[in-house]
């Protein structure tokens, strides 16, 4: 049987003048050199001028450009082809361009979908780029078999083969086509997930914790569809499912209910809105700002850079301190004790003075000094302040505060007043006897409570 390669070679080296032949390379050339510069226009149009080349626009953009030039190259060659038909001229060079730029638009959407899916930052990783390279791989073999006509043997072969699956058996063609209709649905699936998180992010008008649940949930619901269609489109019957449904349930009811409650739990955080990225929080014995709300588990970066895997259980069942839930604003005091003989005004005023004068330190409420208590040890004064940045931190913000006062006080000649205590020396002959003493006394009361017992 003659393949596509053979007529190839025999118009190429044979029946195809060669005028035919330059025509036809022409045309073919043609069609690349519009379509590469159509594409870079495209490009050009829809990337920012002069703007970020980190920018949002930019990055799509330029991602998808791999796959625009082929595809209005793949474009412009049927078009070219129907139009060398219509004259009666041939066409034989199409048959390899066309299955060449089919394949190179096929391999080149797939690593554009994956990577929108799976890279969540500019590289991507090592698993991905090895499967980019066994697909590629893959499609290559599959033109050069289609070019060289060996693509229905392969097919018949596959058909032909059968494997035991249980007490049935089944050709290795059908399994090939079940696998690849459940990838394709997933992929479908992840993809119109991640295309339909970025549009909702972008939507100022709605909370983001909203914003976050609405996406999660329409892509699991995706998730879910898909594996139903590809199951379906394999020929499992949906039925079977009932059976794992209901050990399912059992097992969320005795073995999983930590992670069920944690995955809940997530669902209704963001859905009542009482904790947002971004947010100040205090849960436990953990301080931080929350990064990341998932649905099983909430992520703390701590002032000190490290960061906490907490279970959303933890946010419902213990009592979270929210300190960016309607205003970003708190109160912090620290306390000096001064002498009695300092004017108790002017120190008041200083304290005010330098609490405002650190940076940090809000000017929509004024700083406040109190005095709590005449002591035994001297007068105990609080100056409190309001700070806006609770994400900052607030031992460096109460550092700067205490700083400022030591200074003032030193400038000043204020001292800060210490516990003062009277210690006297007894004689040596009074403090026997005066122990002697207490041990007779310890001696006749313990010999009543005997008597008393007896």
């Amino acid at each position: 049987m003659s393949t596509l390669l053979t007529d190839f070679y025999d118009y190429l080296f044979g029946e195809l003048p060669l005028t035919e032949l330059l025509r036809q390379l022409a045309v073919i050339a043609l069609c690349i050199a519009c379509g590469w510069g159509l594409s870079r226009w495209l490009r050009k149009l829809f990337t920012l001028s002069g703007g970020d080349e980190q920018s949002v626009v930019h990055i799509g953009v330029k991602s998808f450009m791999r796959v625009l030039s082929p595809l209005l190259i793949l474009i412009l060659l049927s078009l070219a082809r129907l139009a060398l038909i219509r004259l009666k001229l041939p066409v034989t060079l199409w048959h390899v361009m066309m299955p060449l730029m089919i394949s190179q638009v096929a391999m080149r959407f797939v690593f554009y979908v994956l990577r929108r899916i799976f890279v969540k930052e500019t590289t991507a990783g090592a698993f991905l780029l090895l499967f980019e390279k066994v697909f590629a791989t893959l499609v290559w073999i599959c033109v050069l078999l289609y070019i060289t006509g060996m693509w229905p043997d392969l097919v018949d072969y596959l058909d032909t083969t059968m494997l035991p699956l249980g007490r049935h058996k089944t050709s290795l063609l059908t399994i090939l086509q079940a696998t690849a209709s459940v990838l394709v649905t997933l992929i479908i699936a992840l993809w119109a997930g991640a295309m339909l998180e970025d549009r909702m992010m972008k939507l100022s008008s709605m909370h983001l914790s909203l914003r976050t649940v609405v996406a999660r949930m329409v892509r699991a619901i995706l998730i879910l569809v898909a594996i139903l269609v590809s199951l379906s489109l394999v020929g499992i019957d949906l039925t079977v499912l009932s059976v794992f449904g209901g050990a399912l349930g059992v097992g969320l009811g005795l073995g999983l209910q930590k992670i069920a409650s944690s995955y809940v739990s997530g669902f209704v955080i963001l859905l009542e809105r009482s904790l947002a990225i971004g947010d100040m929080v205090n849960v436990d014995r953990y301080f931080g700002k929350v990064t990341q709300i998932n649905t099983r588990y909430t992520i703390l970066e701590g002032l000190d850079g490290i960061e906490s895997v907490l279970p959303n259980e933890m946010f419902m069942s213990t009592p979270v301190q929210n300190y960016s839930l309607n205003r970003k604003i708190i109160r912090l005091a620290t306390q000096v004790t001064i002498l009695y003989q300092d004017d108790i005004e002017t120190v008041l005023s200083m304290l005010e003075k330098a609490a405002f004068a650190v940076e940090r330190v809000s000017d929509q409420i004024l700083p406040q000094a109190l005095l709590l208590k005449i002591g035994e040890d001297g007068l105990q004064l609080e100056i409190g302040f309001w700070i806006t940045d609770p994400e900052n931190g607030r031992l460096n913000v109460l550092s700067d505060v205490n700083r400022a006062i030591w200074r003032v006080f030193k400038t000043q000649g204020i001292q800060v007043a210490h516990p003062k205590r009277d210690i006297r020396l007894m004689d040596p002959r009074s403090f026997e006897q005066s122990v002697d003493s207490m041990a007779s006394s310890a001696h006749k009361s313990a010999q009543s409570a005997y008597n008393a017992g007896k």
